[in-house]
């Protein structure tokens, strides 16, 4: 295997260059970080299941309409990704009061909110990630007003989709972040311009996801709160959304696939 030139490590993941211009390969790592890195760990095989979950969801969304990085799995820890300019902002949609949102404004966790939240942090590690206002990317052009406007209405649509499809499966989505890139393209006049699509990955190291009956959480809230089984909570979601068949031992996940795309 040629040695591959790497591009990006980050906290979960290792970006490497893509076998053709304007793409990227996107490693998941097994590493969990939380507190901005304070408290670290490796899992065996939770690269390995967000890979697939990400998968998933950005296939889902392609479908109803969604621009996303995603071109295809290439394997089970890699995945084919367009190349684009990562904007410098976490985009967090709220539906139900947790972690942060929670703790800053003095709610009891679990409170349901009146409608869906959307807020902004600045992708500065240095700085703690912190929270901004729309003026202040607007005021430090971090994105134009029509990419603010693209994203707020790209996240809101990805809320409605994702809630549905895992209330489906018993599952109430709290709460979640993405990311969003700017890719190139060429317009019909010969002009290149940008579109805002969406980027990084969708999995329970992004969302919070809690069971519908006994709120029993099952994303990345348990390494964060050191309640144990994190790999079998990150299994059961792939689980129940029909990426890998159940496995006897669930200590572990038996990546049984039943997509036949291997």
């Amino acid at each position: 295997m040629s040695r591959r030139k790497q591009i990006y490590e980050g906290k979960a993941k290792i970006l490497y260059e893509g076998p053709e211009p304007g793409t990227l390969v996107q490693y998941f790592k097994d590493d969990a970080t939380a507190f901005n890195a304070q408290k670290k760990a490796v899992l065996d095989g939770k690269g390995v299941l967000n890979n697939r979950i990400s998968e998933f969801v950005m296939m889902r969304l392609a479908e109803i309409g969604i621009p996303t990085h995603f071109i295809k799995r290439l394997n089970m820890r890699e995945q084919l990704i367009k190349k684009v300019e990562i904007i410098p902002l976490e985009v967090i949609c709220r539906n139900v009061a947790a972690g942060t949102m929670a703790k800053r404004l003095g709610m009891e966790e679990g409170t349901k909110l009146p409608r869906s939240v959307v807020e902004f942090c600045l992708k500065r590690d240095d700085l703690g990630d912190p929270l901004i206002s729309e003026d202040h990317i607007h005021t430090f052009g971090w994105a134009t007003p029509g990419e603010l406007d693209e994203m707020i209405a790209m996240t809101l649509r990805i809320n409605d989709y994702l809630q549905g499809m895992f209330g489906g499966i018993g599952i109430k989505l709290i709460d979640f972040k993405i990311e969003f890139g700017r890719l190139d393209v060429q317009m019909d006049n010969g002009v290149t311009a940008h579109q805002v699509i969406l980027a990084d990955e969708i999995s329970p190291d992004s969302c919070r996801l809690w069971d519908r009956e006994t709120d029993r959480k099952l994303d990345k809230d348990r390494f964060r709160r050191d309640l144990g089984e994190v790999t079998e909570a990150y299994t059961e979601v792939a689980t129940r959304l029909g990426i890998l068949k159940e496995a006897n031992n669930k200590s572990a996940p038996k990546l049984s696939v039943v997509s036949n795309d291997d």
